[in-house]
């Protein structure tokens, strides 16, 4: 900033140059956006002004981004104690930053564990036996000047125990209350490409298909929040050998197709017909290998039937995709079906390919199984359009984060894939980040696969219809159809029973398989939705039965000071504001089952500050309310913003009224 004012009075061409590469330097940051035109300002002391004027409205434009943002209080220690272990041992390169939240209230509010692991690396790279405590010590009196931290204290081998001022605690949740949940500022709004859901064309959607929709849906959300330019991908299967056989059995069943639209109701069903044909009738067999063949040669007519049946398909995607709040961009196999000959013939000119028995393959170093990029027929395989897609989302999308939501049992493919686009020179790693998040199955109660009685695949829109069931069933077990209006009711219902369904995936880990159990996902204790969604309402209905609306709690955040002396004052204060850390976690590891801990952590901790302190003080005789105590239902208010705000990216709808 001083440079910026130093310059502004110096005229010289090259203070020019250097402030414009200032400007290119802070949009490529991310600070900034399209430098502002000077054609017209022929005057370069005009330009430098005019220059100097849009960066200092720019840069105060940041600036007051960055002041209504959350802080990330662990990030914040780590760049303190960084700072230190720099100063304390300069010459040592890359020394380990650790730094946690505290588990007992004893060890302080954090602990900076660097001590142990610097111990360690003395030993081994110089032959210092140094003791973890001797290095603690001198780590805290390298502490640099902050506005967070209380007081240190060594405990144990070499623990740093870290207490954070209470002012400013209060002062970070004041900020929240006022601005509302706001993002850490990134350095760079990078683009994210997630693949998630990716049905079959002519299949129904599954339970199989559940998980993939709910995780991508809510990974697409949680960097969407954090400031990421986001593209969703729903990698459809629309394009193969399939088409063939229903193309053949359209023609047979209506022959009019081109001039009238036909009624296909249940195309599972329409399937199931073609396939049995397909596999009982030689005649018919071959008539639909021809189908293929006109489809890829893209004939007009059969387009036509090919778009009828992807049609009826899309209908039924977006029944599910409406219910379960998903946005996502079509974005099929058939979509790379031209570029895969590009992608045979570049991994042909670099010398990759080798021919097995009229097979076109690839092979990766690592994996033993090689890539089929072309069958012997000369068509292509899945191999070729993932490589194609891969491509594409680099070279045409520029993705710099690629997410491709899909089951573990795909993990050494996807694995297969993005080692053959680093080996043919298509990304970097350590540039680019391309992530297979694998999820693996959902069991029934018996521990199986999930299946329906008879043995099928459960299909998802009927679980989805069991699912409004059940909890219309379990609010009037509770009785609320006599307390609620029936559109508050219809409203409880489907946010209980969508978001029960969610969050049952969400809340495990999504590497481990998880037992589906409609039981257990409406029980209102314990980590569920039901009990989330219940203490939401609670939370919410403090201020409301208080008589206090929101323009006085407003009022009240910019005016009271949040006190926190009672201790469960104080560990809800803090709780609330480990929201920031817990989403940078979440973005790096992309496991969303941590954020459904911190909200059932967050909630049983506001029960315990309720159960303590007194929000609202009432005559025991005659129930009037004699005192309210603000600052603590400013508390409630911050809850409740942080939970609304996790909801969201976990796509769960609260209620007012439950």
């Amino acid at each position: 900033w001083n440079y910026c004012v130093t310059i502004e009075f110096a005229f010289q061409e090259n203070e020019i140059k250097l402030l414009t590469a200032e400007i290119e330097r802070l949009k490529n940051f991310g600070c900034l956006g399209v430098s502002p035109s000077l054609e017209g300002l022929r005057d370069e002391n005009t330009k430098l002004k005019y220059r100097l004027n849009f960066l200092k409205k720019s840069l105060q434009e940041e600036r007051s981004k960055s002041t209504k943002s959350m802080i990330n209080i662990n990030s914040c220690l780590q760049e303190i104690f960084g700072a230190a272990i720099q100063a304390a041992y300069p010459d040592l390169e890359n020394p380990p930053l650790v730094v946690t939240p505290s588990q007992q209230p004893k060890f302080g509010d954090y602990q900076c564990n660097s001590a142990m692991g610097i111990s360690q690396i003395l030993l081994k790279t110089r032959e210092q036996k140094v003791i973890p405590r001797e290095i603690a010590d001198k780590i805290v009196k390298n502490i640099p000047a902050n506005e967070c931290i209380e007081k240190v204290e060594i405990a144990g081998p070499g623990f740093i125990n870290v207490h954070l001022r209470k002012d400013f605690v209060s002062k970070q949740l004041s900020s929240l209350l006022i601005n509302g949940v706001q993002p850490p500022p990134i350095a760079k709004r990078k683009k994210v490409v997630v693949d998630f859901s990716s049905p079959n064309i002519a299949k129904e959607m599954h339970v199989g298909h559940l998980r993939s929709t709910i995780i991508g849906e809510s990974m697409c959300r949680l960097f969407e929040f954090a400031g990421y330019d986001v593209l969703r991908l729903n990698h459809l299967g629309d394009w193969g050998t399939q088409f063939g056989m229903l193309i053949a059995h359209l023609q047979d069943k209506f022959p009019d197709y081109l001039t009238v639209s036909p009624p296909i109701g249940d195309l599972q069903a329409f399937y199931k017909e073609s396939k049995r044909r397909f596999d009982t009738e030689e005649e018919f067999k071959k008539r639909a290998y021809q189908c293929v063949v006109l489809l890829q040669s893209r004939n007009p007519d059969f387009i036509k039937a090919w778009n009828l049946i992807c049609d009826v398909s899309r209908r039924e995607f977006q029944k599910i995709y409406n219910c379960l709040d998903v946005t996502i961009i079509e974005r099929g196999e058939s979509f790379y079906h031209e570029m895969m000959k590009d992608i045979v013939k570049e991994f042909e000119d670099k010398g990759f390919v080798q021919v097995d028995d009229g097979r076109k393959i690839v092979f990766v170093p690592g994996f033993p199984v090689p890539l089929t990029i072309m069958k012997s027929d000369g068509g292509y395989t899945y191999d070729t359009s993932d490589l194609a897609a891969l491509k594409h989302r680099l070279f045409e999308e520029k993705g710099d984060i690629l997410i491709y939501v899909v089951d573990s049992g795909q993990s050494v493919h996807f694995q297969t894939i993005f080692a053959a686009g680093q080996m043919i020179g298509w990304y970097d790693p350590k540039v680019t980040r391309v992530a297979h998040a694998a999820f693996g199955v959902v069991l029934g109660e018996d521990k199986k696969k999930f299946k329906t009685r008879s043995g099928d695949t459960v299909r998802l829109i009927d679980l989805l219809e069991e699912g409004l069931k059940r909890a219309m069933d379990k609010l009037k077990d509770k009785e609320r159809d006599k307390v609620l209006t029936p559109e508050e009711l219809k409203a409880a219902q489907t946010s209980v029973a969508f978001g029960c369904i969610k969050y049952a995936d969400l809340s495990h880990n999504r590497l481990n398989d998880y037992v589906f159990s409609f039981d257990k996902m409406l029980d209102d204790r314990g980590n569920t939705a039901a009990y989330l969604l219940y203490a939401f309402t609670r939370i919410r209905a403090i201020a409301r039965l208080a008589n206090i609306d929101e323009q006085m709690l407003r009022k009240a955040a910019r005016e009271e000071v949040l006190v926190l002396d009672h201790e469960k004052e104080w560990k809800l204060g803090k709780c609330i504001l480990r929201f920031p850390e817990i989403l940078q976690k979440i973005l790096e590891d992309l496991l969303l089952h941590t954020l459904c801990d911190y909200l059932y952590e967050l909630a049983t901790t506001f029960t315990e500050f309720y159960d303590s302190c007194y929000c609202v003080e009432k005559d025991r005789q005659t129930g009037q309310i004699v005192k309210v105590n603000m600052w603590r239902l400013l508390l409630c208010e911050a809850t409740a913003t942080v939970m609304a705000k996790g909801f969201d990216i976990l796509g769960i709808k609260p209620v007012q009224r439950m």
